[in-house]
Order: structure tokens, then C-alpha cells, then sequence
């Protein structure tokens, strides 16, 4: 489809009836036009994607998608493919309904799906049955039928949104449509790159229908996604001291590795010096794997007080544990009153004695860490993950990473940027202890919490793309180490952005 300057614009539901009604009177046309150029859209890719298609199946709803899907199956004939529509009602709605009467005027059948029906036999799937307006469980008969699509093999094709996939939330209330190609109309849904949309929306494309650039003008976008981005180049006459001096502090008992990690991924991500305070049983083996770590044994409080003077941004939580040498240090640090990225048991111990930030600070959580900040359940956060970053920022004053797949970043003011890169792979151990080194580099080299955590989280999941090409499976955060160093560095690598 043709580029977009809005692309990275992400909106509410609200806010795309809001254009569409917009553009409608702007145009000067009627829904059902609006339907033919949807339509019309889907045609051009189905035709790009599968361009061998000679025998399409497509799956109505009574709405409006089920109007896109009647006039696709219109246009589809004329283009000379033989085309079979299943629909679940006996009645259309509205503009559809109109669609619907073209479809049947054009000599074209509807094949009403029952109990006892079965899909036809197709090349490609599409599926137009239900659309952004919809925001429950599906019907029994709809999920044996988009069960029906999945079993068939066949490439689905979705109209403006998977059917069954909340287009605010990316939340599944039970079963939805598992798609190849999702072709949305208008403008993107934030739905569409969070949480469980991952699974479901496939290779997303957008169709702007025409509708002129003042429409998008005239409605602020309630999140963005992330573009790529490196550090700047340094100045020539740099030295350890101008890019910052971390500390990383945790690693109880047995935990050696989580501040590791995190120390490492601070020193490839820019900062001069990297300080670790961890227990005494790790000195030894952190100097001797990673001489460049400054490793203290920090089994009393007060030999964290020089640490933390010496320092410029803490990094508080890897493997830090929940037992009195954790709450000590937990409130040794936050006293410290420095730039801060709080993750983990560091996160969880601000759910025990919670607090607001009025110095720099990240929380980086996973939703079972988000609900309990919150006091809501991990099925609670996930429900709505644009809501419970925000309201986690506003609580604590801070600027929240809500990690997982298409992971968010919000602001106490409300501002939201989506993550767009990632993959399965990076759900093992360690990962989290990357990012939190990273975003406290990024800061210590003169980031404001908000572009650290932007520019940390994107980094992060980029370095697990270009990672992951060897293949996702195994995938060790420690392999992230590399590409993090080269695309900070603004190399190209062999990530395509």
C-alpha cells in the first residue's frame, strides 16, 4: 500500500470512527463507498500477497466488515476469481446491507453457516466478520467457524482487524482469527501491536482509503511506535568519565549472573564506568569473567554509601531477592535520591511500600509485576496494557516500560510509544537484566528517562532480531550483547528495520 506520514500514528477505536465520520464529510461520499474502496484495497492485496489466487473463500459478518467482505467478493468476480461467501446471518446491517443486496443482485450466493455446515474448498480465507466495533467473546458458531478456517491450512486474509481481537487493547476474549495478512483501514489500531495481537494479526498492512492527510491532522494520536535510532556519535576528546558511571545493584545468593548481565549490557550500551554491589560470595567470579565490572561486596548497607556517592545512575533489582539484605539496600538506594531504573524484586519490593519518584526514573515490569504495583491480577493488566502503563506511570511518577510482546513505554504526562520489534526467543531468563543495564546506560550518558527508556527498548529488541536470526529457539540474553554494541554504534548489521 502506499507509505503514510502517519504510520507510526497509533489510535483508539474513538478516534478512528471520529476520522472516518470526518472523512466521510470531507470527501463528500456515502459508507458504501468508503466499503467498495476497502474492498477495493483488499483486492490489490490479496492479488499481491497470493497473486496465483484463482478461488477465494470469504467469511461475512452482518456489519460493516461484512460489507467490505460482500463488496470484495463483488470486485473478486469481475476480476475473474471464482469466489464462495459464507455468512453468519440471514440480515446485514446498515451500509452492509446494501453490499450484501449488490453481492446477491450480481448473481452471487450466500452459503449461511449452521450447525451443520462445512467451509468450502478455497484457496485463501478472508475474514470479514467482525470489525473494530467488536468487544466480546465470540459466539459458539462463529468460533467453531474461524476454528474451521484455521483447521482448512488455507492463507487468511483479515479485514481491518482479526476478528475476535479487541482493536483498543490487542486482548482476546476467547477465540480469534489467527491471520497471514491483516490489511486495517484508515489508520492503525493500537490494538494491533500489543499483547496477543502477535498472534494473530500476521504481516499488518494499512489502507488509507483516500482519505485526505487533514483528517489525521486533526486528531492527536494516543500512541506511537518507536523508529530506530542509535546514540550520537561521541565527541573526539571523550574519556570514561563523560559517559557515565553506573552502579548495578543485587545479585543475592546464588544470583550472580542477573547483576552480570545487567553490568555487561551497561558497558555495551556506552557507559564509562560500571560499578556492581552484590554479595561477597561473587566477587571473585564477576572479576574474573568480566574484568571491566567494578565488583564490590556490599553485604552491609553501609558499604553501599561510597557506591552510591560515586555513582550517577543506579540500577537497582537483578537478582536482588526479597530478604532483609534486599529491604536494606532497597532503601538505601531510593534515599540516595539519584537517577534511577528499578526492575524485578526492585519492583516488587516498591509494591510492598510504594512511592512517588521525584528524581529521573524507569520501572521496567512484566505484567505480573505491573499488577502487583497496581493491586490488580497479571489477567487484569492484560486485559488493557495501554491503560495499566499509563496509570503505573501517573502512580509512581515515573516512566514505566510495560514489557512483553509489543512492549509499551509511558510517561507520567501520558505520552505512550510501542515497541514494534521483538521476538518469542527473548522470553528467557536474563533478558529483563539486559534491558535495565541498557536503559541506565542511556541515562548516565545524558538521556532524559524518557528517551533512555525509548531508545533502551528499542535497542533491546532490535539486538534480539538480529540475534534471533540464527533462530529463536535457545536464544541466551548473553547473545544480545553483541548486536547491542553495533546498533547503538549505528551499524548496519544485518537487521532490516
Amino acid at each position: 500500500m502506499p507509505a503514510h506520514s502517519h504510520n507510526r500514528a497509533l489510535y483508539t477505536i474513538e478516534q478512528v470512527r471520529e476520522m472516518e465520520g470526518a472523512a466521510l464529510a470531507a470527501m463528500g461520499i456515502s459508507s458504501h463507498e468508503l466499503m467498495r474502496r476497502a474492498a477495493s484495497a483488499a483486492l490489490l492485496i490479496l492479488r499481491r500477497h497470493w497473486p496465483q489466487v484463482r478461488h477465494l473463500g470469504i467469511c461475512c459478518g452482518p456489519g460493516n466488515n461484512g460489507g467490505d467482505g460482500f463488496l470484495l467478493g463483488v470486485l473478486a468476480r469481475e476480476a475473474g476469481l471464482q469466489v464462495e461467501i459464507v455468512a453468519i446471518g440471514t440480515a446485514s446491517h446498515g451500509a452492509a446491507a446494501m453490499a450484501r443486496n449488490e453481492w446477491e443482485t450480481a448473481g452471487g450466493q450466500v452459503h449461511l453457516w449452521n450447525a451443520e455446515s462445512r467451509l468450502p474448498v478455497v484457496e485463501v480465507l478472508v475474514d470479514a466478520l467482525y470489525g473494530i466495533g467488536f468487544n466480546r467473546a465470540l459466539e459458539p458458531s462463529v468460533a467453531r467457524l474461524i476454528d474451521s478456517m484455521h483447521a482448512s491450512g488455507k492463507p487468511l486474509l483479515a479485514l481491518d482487524v482479526p476478528s475476535g481481537l479487541n482493536a483498543d487493547s490487542g486482548h482476546c476474549l476467547g477465540a480469534a482469527v489467527r491471520a497471514d495478512v491483516t490489511l486495517t483501514f484508515i489508520a492503525n489500531k493500537r490494538g494491533l501491536h500489543s499483547g496477543r495481537a502477535a498472534d494473530h494479526v500476521g504481516v499488518l498492512e494499512l489502507a488509507g482509503l483516500g482519505v485526505p492527510e487533514s483528517i489525521y491532522a486533526g486528531v492527536q494520536p494516543d500512541a506511537q511506535l518507536l523508529v530506530a535510532e542509535a546514540m550520537p556519535s561521541r565527541e573526539r576528546y571523550a574519556n570514561k568519565g563523560s559517559n557515565g558511571h553506573v552502579l548495578v545493584i543485587g545479585g543475592d545468593h546464588g544470583m550472580a549472573g542477573a547483576v552480570r548481565l545487567a553490568g555487561e549490557a551497561a558497558l555495551r550500551a556506552g557507559a564509562g564506568l560500571v560499578s556492581v554491589a552484590t554479595r561477597a560470595d561473587h566477587v571473585l567470579a564477576l572479576n574474573a569473567t568480566r574484568p571491566e565490572l567494578m565488583v564490590h561486596a556490599v553485604d552491609e548497607t553501609q558499604a553501599l554509601a561510597p557506591l552510591l556517592e560515586r555513582a550517577n545512575v543506579l540500577a537497582l533489582g537483578p537478582g536482588l531477592g526479597q530478604h532483609t539484605w534486599a529491604h536494606a539496600l532497597w532503601q538505601a538506594t531510593l534515599g540516595a535520591n539519584k537517577p534511577l531504573v528499578l526492575d524485578a524484586d526492585g519492583l516488587n519490593l516498591l509494591a510492598q511500600r510504594p512511592c512517588t519518584f521525584t528524581v529521573p526514573t524507569v520501572l521496567t515490569p512484566h505484567p505480573g509485576e505491573a499488577g502487583r504495583l497496581l493491586g490488580v491480577s497479571t489477567a487484569d493488566v492484560e486485559r488493557d496494557r495501554f491503560s495499566a502503563v499509563r496509570e503505573l506511570a501517573r502512580c509512581y511518577s515515573a516512566t514505566v516500560v510495560l514489557k512483553g510482546s509489543g512492549s509499551l513505554i509511558a510517561d507520567p504526562d501520558g505520552r505512550l510509544d510501542v515497541c514494534p520489534w521483538g521476538n518469542p526467543g527473548m522470553a528467557s531468563g536474563g533478558m529483563g537484566d539486559l534491558l535495565t543495564g541498557v536503559i541506565a546506560a542511556l541515562l548516565a550518558q545524558g538521556c532524559t528517562a524518557w528517551q533512555a527508556a525509548c531508545l533502551g527498548v528499542g535497542l533491546h529488541a532490535r539486538a534480539g532480531d538480529l540475534a534471533a536470526q540464527q533462530g529463536e529457539r535457545g536464544l541466551l540474553a548473553s547473545d544480545l550483547l553483541a548486536p547491542l554494541r553495533t546498533l547503538g554504534n549505528n551499524l548496519s548489521g544485518h537487521l532490516h528495520d
